[in-house]
């Protein structure tokens, strides 16, 4: 570092210089964080509200996952699935209980949950219904986020992710998100599956229209066809409920976690099914060296156990109405989409743009991000106190005043 350099520039010009740039930061370098703040390399302090687009939904540092990790750190780290370890067996039991089915497949980030999920929806289409080799078909939709793979970026509909990636993976049916009736025209004798965000996040915290899910369920259920759930951001607390499709009453055939099962310790992902859809996978046909290693079971387990007991949903669902509530008629806002500690809110263009706003609450010591022009996501920790909560909503109440 130069001694003209601050430590903010030097770690901006170190990733300039030596990172690919897939990503467009806020000017902010965060070196330590306790529950729902963090603190950056000058010493400034900021109130989380990405919570690592809900990775981090339990916190920074939350001292029961912070405990398991050490434990755990002293014992043993991996073994890769040539063999067998002790927390391996607790944690798939744990999850599938939680989430109420039989069996999980784990893995390590949300998107290879999903490519995962997508393989066990072609083999079970083609073992279990009966779809002629090689002729699965998906239904996918528009505005979905499912990470950023070549398959999963075969069906996005959004241009940055598409572009100068091809040729794509074929199989796969987009239809308009939130029209079951699209999506019931869609199904073919092809189709294997229908993969959904029960709430869509990157999209901007799109809630569908009430009773969506419900028909997604229904059309699945007499066309025998899948409903693969993608609950890696809307899972695992966010919504006040384990998994988003329990608010509305809907049970997936296949649900895809990720993000916050790991804590905000390191990647833990899974797909959770019923024996009758997992089961079509026999050894050789689908791995993962770090999948299911000890370290992440022994994290994961603490994350399904901290769920389980249920306060910290109930809490969530509490401040999920505070936050609601605030937002309804803030200046400057022309709309507003909430569920639980989550919001997507469109920011007045006569105000800025989403990323100006965004840079304007840093200053100001908030953190969140723009996505797709005019909108903000709100995700605060599930942790996050109710008096830090109204701290947060003030600063972003102030800066969106005339």
């Amino acid at each position: 570092m130069t001694t003209m350099e601050s430590p903010t520039v030097h770690h901006e010009r170190l990733l300039m210089e030596h990172s690919a740039h897939n990503y467009s930061p806020l000017p902010v370098v965060l070196a330590a964080g306790e529950g729902a703040w963090v603190t950056d390399v000058e010493g400034r302090h900021y109130l989380d509200l990405l919570a690592g687009y809900s990775a981090l939904n339990f916190g920074h540092g939350h001292p029961r996952l912070r405990a398991a990790a050490h434990a755990q750190l002293d014992r043993l780290t991996l073994t890769s699935r040539a063999f067998g370890n002790d927390r391996l067996g607790p944690f798939c039991a744990e999850l599938a209980a939680l989430v109420g089915k039989d069996m999980v497949l784990p893995m390590n980030t949300g998107a290879e949950a999903v490519e995962s999920g997508l393989k066990v929806a072609r083999k079970w289409g083609y073992e279990v219904k009966g779809v002629p080799a090689d002729r699965a078909r998906v239904i996918v939709a528009a505005g979905g986020f499912h990470g950023r793979t070549i398959s999963v970026v075969s069906f996005s509909t959004d241009p940055e992710a598409r572009g100068g990636f091809g040729p794509f993976t074929p199989g796969f049916d987009v239809v308009p998100y939130g029209d079951a009736e699209a999506l019931r025209a869609a199904v073919t004798p092809e189709t294997v599956a229908v993969l959904l965000e029960p709430i869509q996040g990157e999209a901007g915290v799109v809630v569908p229209p009430a009773g969506y899910l419900a028909a997604v369920r229904r059309i699945c259920t007499a066309e025998n066809v899948l409903f693969v759930a993608d609950e890696v951001q809307s899972g695992m607390g966010r919504t006040g409920y384990v998994l988003a499709c329990a608010a509305e009453g809907v049970e997936p055939d296949v649900v895809l976690l990720g993000k916050a099962l790991g804590g905000g310790v390191l990647p833990v992902s899974a797909v959770v099914a019923d024996r009758d859809v997992l089961g079509v996978l026999r050894p050789g046909q689908h791995g993962s060296t770090f999948g299911g290693n000890p370290l992440a079971c022994a994290v994961g387990s603490e994350v399904v156990r901290i769920l389980a007991e249920g306060s910290l949903l109930a809490h969530t669902r509490a401040l999920g109405e505070v936050l609601a509530a605030r937002l309804d008629g803030m200046p400057g806002l022309t709309a507003v989409r909430s569920r639980g500690l989550w919001a997507g809110i469109d920011i007045d263009p006569a105000i800025g743009t989403g990323r100006e706003v965004s840079e304007r609450l840093a200053l100001a010591g908030v953190l969140t991000k723009d996505t797709h022009g005019p909108t903000l996501r709100l995700a605060p920790p599930l942790v996050i106190t109710e008096p830090d909560l109204h701290r947060a909503l003030d600063v972003l109440e102030t800066l969106l005043s005339p």
